[in-house]
């Protein structure tokens, strides 16, 4: 199958041209004939599948044939990050056909607010907004959705686990009933299924690859001491070409004390953090996709809000809480068939974690050996190994 098999609006194929799109990914091949005919979507697909061009590219159809003088299209992500990322997509797309999208989010000044506000008041067609920041927009202004055809949840498990499920229903109280709505999402726990039972009209389901990284990451595991950590860092990236890298630290803190500790072994590396300012985040991100920045360290917000082509390595510094964490992060490198290497540090607290991990994607991670120049490692024994530390009080409950 090919884009042509969609019978697209003229100037949204010249776009998909020009991109070097040509061929659709199993989500976008399944999800755009459901969406075309108009049905409610429950869409379980993980990053880097191109989820977003599965909604966008009929959305954008849509509106080119259709009068679209009115706000039409209401998309609600977690993060700042992922808004800007879909818009960057949307306005790709929409480059030879008359469609306008804003993206609405917190953390600018007070010219970015009323910007917002207006394109809220007068109807951009397509506003990819944060649900924090759209509630505040609600509570301040007059906001005109009754024209409104299409509502997508993009990352929907994320944004409840944000604690966005107060703000989502808000928000569709707003809304009119007779929509088109779509729900995306990573993975699909009880309360995705119970927010899908009120929001949705006798869906369409999809599941696409759930859990499972691609086939094009190399995934390896050292284990190691805390204190190996870096010279261990240091190793991996001597006599190697990586170009972009990312890696994912358990904490905030970790990221900033991180940048500094890998600057002192030579890499090219800046932290991503909720502490720096919105213009800052915009910069940084700038220089990683130009390759002026060659390491990236950041959280697991950086695991799905971000959308950069070529990263030829992820590190997880530490191994995340969540399996389904490790699946997003490494997610980040061999996207869209491309080859990537994935690298995991194991202490010896992190063992049952790593080996959740392995029980999720069905599969045993190679353990490399480390450098004789580092010392002995831990052995590698999550059965028996002890679990995290856990706070205990003594003493009679009251």
């Amino acid at each position: 199958m090919t884009f042509d098999d969609f019978y697209f609006d003229y100037g949204l194929m010249d776009a998909l041209d020009a991109m070097g799109f040509n061929k659709p990914t199993p989500i976008q091949e399944m999800a755009i004939p459901v969406i075309l005919e108009h049905k409610d979507l429950i869409a379980c697909a993980q990053t880097g599948t191109g989820k977003t061009a599965a909604y966008v590219l009929p959305i954008l159809n849509k509106i080119a044939e259709s009068d679209h003088s009115h706000l039409n299209t209401l998309i609600l992500a977690p993060t700042r990050e992922l808004a800007m990322q879909i818009d960057q997509q949307v306005q790709g797309f929409s480059y030879y056909i008359q469609v306008s999208s804003i993206p609405i989010y917190g953390g600018g000044d007070g010219a970015t607010w009323e910007q917002q506000k207006k394109a809220l008041k007068h109807g951009a067609d397509i506003i990819i907004a944060t649900p924090g920041r759209l509630i505040s927009q609600l509570a301040s202004g007059d906001i005109n959705f009754t024209k409104l055809e299409h509502l997508v949840l993009d990352e929907a498990d994320r944004m409840l686990d944000m604690g966005f499920y107060d703000d989502i229903v808000k928000i569709i109280s707003y809304l009119p009933k007779d929509r088109q709505t779509l729900l995306f999402s990573a993975t699909m726990p009880p309360k995705i299924r119970t927010l899908a039972s009120k929001i949705l009209y006798k869906p369409e389901e999809i599941s696409i690859s759930i859990s499972k990284p691609a086939a094009g990451i190399d995934q390896q595991a050292y284990m190691t001491y805390d204190n190996q950590k870096i010279p261990l860092l240091g190793e991996i990236f001597k006599g190697t070409s990586y170009q972009s890298v990312i890696i994912f630290a358990g904490t905030k803190d970790k990221v900033k004390s991180l940048q500094f500790e890998l600057k002192k072994i030579g890499l090219k590396a800046k932290s991503f953090h909720s502490d720096l300012e919105q213009k800052e985040r915009e910069e940084l991100m700038n220089d990683f996709r130009s390759r002026k920045v060659q390491v990236l360290i950041g959280t697991d917000i950086l695991s799905r809000g971000i959308d950069v082509d070529g990263i030829d390595l992820v590190v997880n510094y530490d191994v995340p809480p969540d399996p389904e964490d490790y699946v997003h992060r490494i997610g980040r490198t061999a996207r869209a068939e491309t080859k990537g290497t994935a690298i995991t540090f194991i202490n010896e607290k992190d063992q049952r974690r790593f080996h959740a991990i392995e029980g999720l994607i069905e599969r045993e991670i190679p353990k490399t050996p480390l450098p004789a120049s580092l010392g002995a490692a831990p052995i590698y024994s999550p059965r028996t190994s002890k679990p995290e530390h856990k706070r205990t009080f003594k003493g009679k409950r009251k």
